[in-house]
């Protein structure tokens, strides 16, 4: 059996557990505030049944439940573990602390791995000894139900840490991708960032309203995103594929490119967007508008697992 420590048992970390639970391995949770632990293992009672019931968990809600083992301390959590997935605040000088910790602590061999959605590795692991086995491994949330994880070396990671982060991501049912050098937001967020931003220019310039914004996601490119990549989709869009794409739209979207001036999100943008937003989905709400959104991942996650790639 897999062993693997999950440090940090808030929302990513409980989200983990259940990834890892389900792919069959044994999980010693750990969390430096103990009443994180039992709020994390109803948190994942209440949801591994939703699981089962969507074709999502190939085992009893309570046979997965047992494999995830809530550990009193770190170094009890991680003394032989072969991977660790950090989850804790997301600053710089706890990380350092926390990595610091870690690398003390666990076995030699064990890779430890950051859950961070931002802050590239070499920012926390430069002055350890054992830096050559850490690396980010930037989930999408909820990783549970979103398969995709960005495996993010530091210049001095060794290549075969990746490699195992990688051969187990695929052994837990996530979808590994190799950002192959540190970028600022690394590569999932940066493709976020660039439609964000266009967006945020769109609704500034007040060329659509907010709610016909998010339709032209939901009900028009999400639909083939949620299966194709943007090159797959330009490449099908062209008879002649994706040159053919490329020759016939280039000017228009080197045009786009030159407008696609930076904004600043300031606090009128912001909270005219917030405003759209709290009208359309009331503030306390929002619990009730997330359960919904898991659920038709779950639905969506079912769904692609019984087509053909």
């Amino acid at each position: 059996m897999t062993k693997v420590a999950v440090i940090g048992a808030g929302l990513i970390g409980r989200a983990w557990s259940i990834v890892f639970a389900r792919a069959g391995f044994d999980v010693a949770l750990w969390d430096k505030f103990p009443n994180a632990i039992p709020a994390a293992l109803d948190f994942i009672a209440d949801r591994l049944p939703e699981l089962r019931q969507a074709g999502l968990l190939g085992e009893e809600p309570e046979v997965v439940l047992r494999r995830i083992r809530p550990i009193e301390t770190l170094r009890e959590a991680v003394k032989d573990v072969e991977y660790v997935q950090e989850n804790g605040p997301e600053r710089v000088p706890e990380k350092k602390a926390l990595f610091a910790e870690l690398d003390h602590a666990a076995p030699a061999g064990a890779v430890l791995a950051s859950s961070t959605s931002g802050i590239p590795a070499s920012a926390f692991t430069e002055e350890l000894r054992g830096r050559g086995r850490c690396l980010v491994a930037h989930p999408v949330n909820p990783p549970y139900l979103i398969p995709l994880v960005e495996i993010c070396p530091a210049p001095w990671t060794d290549e075969s840490a990746v490699e195992r982060t990688r051969a187990l991501m695929v052994k837990a049912g996530q979808q590994p991708a190799t950002v192959k050098k540190e970028m600022d937001g690394f590569a999932l967020n940066r493709l976020q960032g660039a439609l964000l931003a266009e967006a945020f220019r769109l609704l500034a310039d007040d060329v659509i309203s907010p709610n016909d914004l998010d339709a032209l996601v939901k009900h028009g490119l999400g639909l083939r995103w949620s299966f194709m990549g943007p090159l797959e989709t330009i490449d099908l869009n062209a008879p002649g594929g994706l040159a053919d794409y490329c020759n016939r739209y280039g000017p228009l979207y080197a045009k786009m490119q030159q407008q696609a001036v930076p904004l600043d999100w300031d606090e009128a943008l912001v909270g005219k967007l917030q405003a759209a937003r709290r009208a359309d989905l009331p503030a306390n709400m929002q619990p009730v508008r997330q359960e919904w959104r898991d659920r038709r991942l779950m639905a969506l996650l079912a769904h692609k697992a019984e087509q053909p790639e």
